[in-house]
């Protein structure tokens, strides 16, 4: 009499989960879906109430207006007045004045900063995993030193009377005056350039090692030198790239305010109260006291920073033909 072993069949870690035709049941499916949507409600509940609650309330306080009876000395009366703070926004010359000079600088610095995190991440891609991880970190030192900090360092080397920049450029017969009217918005820029060239720099650099080596063995097996890789290959891989972290950069910049904040302390003849959309919009709110006008301006900026962001983006990412 002979025993014959069959094999036991093999449970699988979808057992009971399965149909008769091995697909997932939909019940695991939707468990499945849901544990991975589970990961995003603490940046929604951080939305809604950072930043969602915030424009709901602003955009309330706009439509009323609060006036003081008599010489001002009296209790404020806030009454309904619809859209008339956003028809004084729209006229007011001085807040559009510093929208108009802060788009300008936009113009000048972001190019700049892009090209320059573009060209270093270019750099790091090219040198040994080992030392591209050293320099990385040193890049981002910048960026991880807190801006209000960053900022007080830099306010002292710019000092005339104890920074180091003024004397060294006396050395070659140069006055440069960095509080100056001439060159506020360099030492701005370069404040602004220091801080954030690392964080751009990563994100073109993530995008570069998504790149698949092999295209660069094959452009050099057909003769094609380094710069002609960076530029033809390179370059239109990490493109998306380069639309974020501008699109960020116009955000960021639209917004600037502790930099010419902290420079104002230094020299208030130059960098005035009106300097910024954000300074005219802090002055409205907790120096003339106007917090119905300042959310009104802050729902302009904030239309006005979309509509530019909006525009870029759909002018820029493009497929390439």
């Amino acid at each position: 009499m002979s025993l014959e072993l069959k094999p036991k069949p093999l449970v699988t870690p979808t057992a009971g989960r399965t149909g008769e035709d091995g697909a997932s049941s939909p019940r695991w499916r939707r468990a499945v879906a849901l544990k991975g949507a589970s990961f995003t409600v603490p940046f929604f509940a951080g939305f809604v109430l950072f930043t969602v609650v915030p424009v709901i309330m602003a955009l309330s306080k706009s439509l009323y207006t609060a006036k003081s009876s008599g010489l001002g000395f009296g209790a404020k009366t806030v009454t309904f007045s619809g859209f008339g703070n956003f028809d004084r926004a729209l006229h007011d010359g001085k807040f559009w004045g510093s929208v108009w000079r802060v788009a300008l600088f936009a113009i000048v610095v972001i190019p700049l900063i892009q090209v320059t995190s573009l060209g270093l991440a270019l750099l790091l891609d090219s040198v040994r995993r080992r030392a591209a991880g050293k320099l990385r970190i040193a890049m981002l030192v910048p960026y991880m030193s807190p801006g209000i900090v960053a900022t007080l360092i830099w306010i002292y080397l710019y000092s005339p009377a104890v920074g180091p920049l003024t004397p060294f450029f006396k050395l070659f017969g140069i006055d440069a005056n960095f509080y100056g009217s001439g060159l506020i918005w360099v030492s701005v820029g370069n404040l602004m350039a220091w801080g954030s060239i690392g964080f751009n720099m990563l994100i073109v650099y993530g995008a570069l090692q998504a790149v698949p080596r092999d295209i660069f063995d094959s452009a050099r097996v057909d003769g094609a030198s380094e710069w002609r890789i960076a530029w033809s290959i390179k370059v239109p891989y990490v493109r998306r790239s380069l639309v974020l972290v501008s699109v960020l950069g116009i955000i960021g910049t639209l917004q600037i305010f502790s930099e010419p904040l902290l420079f104002r302390s230094m020299t208030p003849e130059t960098v005035t109260k009106d300097f910024t959309p954000i300074m005219t919009i802090y002055n409205q709110a907790f120096a003339v006291g106007d917090f119905n006008y300042a959310a009104a301006l802050s729902i302009v900026l904030a239309l006005v920073v979309g509509l530019i962001s909006a525009i870029f983006y759909k002018l820029t990412n493009k497929a390439p033909a």
